[in-house]
């Protein structure tokens, strides 16, 4: 028999190494990008969900709309002593809209530990109608499922000083493995492009072939929405990369830092309707909005004392990007400072809406379902990748 010689096809040097390090990445953190896609994946519609489930909490009856709401801090004791919880409430969540029941937040958390459960000590939520005082339901969040599956996303259930780092560095060498897979699949001539945008298995019988492009074609088409993913998921993990977004969009590297101002009426009595001033006046500033929040604790989330009463205003439900800030007088309920969205500069527009960007809400209903498929798509990459690796080792291990 003659031998034949076939004469492979030059590989340039970007295709090579590009597979290279797509196959060491890919081999090294798959596990991790497999585990962090499938946990987004699922928290996607957590709203959608949670809304659902909770919808006998959420609103109140029909019969109760008419009355006048109890006070803030009446309905804030009633919770008290109801669950007989040492831990003070942090906050009162309160819709526009009139039929939605007041939302009470208790959140606790400890430097200590080493998981996500050993750190955060309570996180309730306690829906509550706010004309009868009565407690229509309390959701423990420290347990709820999607709670817990953001904090494997965020940082695999570890300590939340390091545990964004083990899921930060692997997605840092995912938009390598991004990259460098569309530098793999960019086809040489226009005849090559006709088989990578979609299946062409008329022929095609072998599951290896059938599994290559899957891995090809899908990734192809979810590699530009999970790139946007995964810069807004690190943009969370590192202040570097918070920094960077910030100096790009503004041409200072730190966001302009919220200046307390001193409470003019320190030395008065405290007004024991403060809060439900607040909420009148917050309520007649931004009449169009979804909903605000008053921290009812006087503590910021580091635990420090507030030297003012603030709110924060959300424009539309389920999103954060449009927030609004308002700061009262602790004391009086006096209106000190009034920030809108709108005049908030380009960085700090980015700063809020980063989230509902990563995870895809900022572009409503449709960009959700978009991300949920990118989130699949990526969760099935490192799966349908490995079957690509091991069928070929398979392969040569034969040969030899």
């Amino acid at each position: 028999m003659k031998n034949k010689r076939h004469h492979k096809k030059k590989v340039s040097p970007t295709k090579k190494w590009s597979a290279k390090l797509h196959l060491w990445f890919g081999l090294s953190v798959g596990i991790i990008v497999f585990i962090v896609s499938l946990s987004g994946t699922l928290y996607v519609f957590k709203d959608e969900v949670q809304n659902s489930l909770r919808k006998e909490a959420i609103y109140v009856k029909e019969e109760d709309l008419g009355k006048k709401p109890l006070a803030i801090n009446i309905l804030r004791e009633k919770v008290s002593l109801e669950l007989n919880d040492k831990s003070p409430i942090n906050s009162v969540e309160i819709s526009l809209d009139k039929g939605k029941s007041y939302r009470f937040l208790y959140y606790e958390k400890s430097k200590k530990g080493w998981n996500y459960f050993q750190q955060v000590l309570i996180n309730k939520q306690v829906y509550v109608n706010q004309y009868t005082g009565q407690i229509l339901a309390v959701y423990d969040e420290k347990y709820d499922v999607f709670n817990i599956l953001k904090y494997i996303h965020w940082g695999l259930l570890l300590n939340s000083e390091w545990g964004p780092y083990t899921v930060g560095i692997p997605t840092v060498l995912f938009i390598v493995m991004l990259i460098t897979g569309i530098i793999l699949w960019w086809p040489k001539n226009k005849n090559a492009r006709k088989g990578r945008f979609w299946f062409n298995w008329e022929n095609v019988k072998n599951w290896k072939r059938k599994n290559y492009d899957i891995h090809n074609v899908l990734g192809f088409y979810a590699s530009f929405i999970a790139l946007i993913m995964s810069v807004t998921g690190i943009y969370f993990a590192y202040p570097y990369v918070k920094n960077t977004f910030t100096f790009a969009l503004s041409g200072s590297w730190e966001l302009p830092k919220e200046k307390e101002k001193k409470s003019p009426d320190s030395l008065m009595v405290k007004n024991e309707a403060v809060f439900d001033l607040a909420a009148a006046q917050t309520e007649k500033l931004y009449a169009k909005s979804s909903s605000f929040r008053i921290t009812l604790n006087g503590k910021n989330k580091k635990g420090k004392e507030l030297k003012n009463l603030p709110v924060t205003i959300y424009g539309q439900e389920g999103r954060f990007s449009e927030r609004n800030l308002l700061s009262f007088d602790k004391y009086s309920g006096k209106l000190l400072a009034n920030k809108p969205h709108q005049k908030l500069s380009t960085a700090e527009k980015y700063a809020n809406a980063n989230y509902d960007v990563h995870t895809g809400s900022y572009f409503g209903l449709f960009g959700k379902i978009i991300w949920f498929i990118a989130g699949l798509i990526c969760t099935s990459l490192p799966v349908t990748g490995f079957l690509i690796w091991w069928g070929k080792r398979k392969k040569q291990g034969k040969k030899i």
